[in-house]
């Protein structure tokens, strides 16, 4: 069960690192008519409960959590809220890198937090830490700092380039 809730929670990563290196093959592949970043979210959504099964099949739950477990999470809930809700859904999966023209956010926490919805992310799942072994949120903390970097390192040459 170990080596598969491991694979459960790392799963994600190499489709990330897919569409963010080749997101023309995603563009072709979503075909005419098709908004790659909403199929993108639809994929990333089921990679997601996959991920949570995994950590759950792992788990020992017990109530009440400690008392770091509230601010941890609803802070790094409220991070990943609230890059969703700055950026859309366009801009939260790609959608610069699919093609589409999205506007440069500088609100909180744009300019105060780099990469806040993967902080926010890491955060809310330091905040399981007294129910999921260390391993497990070691290993999807290491798929974001994965995709940060490799974020970091974009070559705009590698857009899809904007349909006029």
């Amino acid at each position: 069960m170990a080596i598969l809730a491991c694979i459960g929670v790392l799963i994600p990563f190499p489709y990330y690192y897919w569409l963010w290196t080749s997101p023309q093959t995603w563009v072709d592949l979503c075909g005419k008519g098709r908004d790659p970043s909403k199929v993108m979210a639809r994929v990333s959504h089921a990679l997601k409960l996959v991920q949570f099964l995994s950590l759950f099949s792992v788990s020992s739950l017990s109530w009440p959590p400690p008392l770091y477990f509230w601010p941890l999470f609803l802070f790094g809930q409220f991070l990943n809220f609230r890059v969703y809700q700055l950026l859309g859904e366009s801009g939260t999966y790609y959608g610069v890198r699919f093609g589409k023209n999205i506007p440069w956010v500088t609100e909180f926490p744009f300019g105060v937090i780099k990469d806040p919805q993967y902080v926010g992310s890491i955060i809310s799942l330091l905040a399981c830490l007294s129910w999921v072994p260390f391993l497990y949120i070691l290993l999807w903390v290491l798929g974001y700092v994965f995709m940060i970097h490799l974020e970091s390192k974009e070559d705009p040459a590698t857009r899809v380039k904007p349909l006029a």
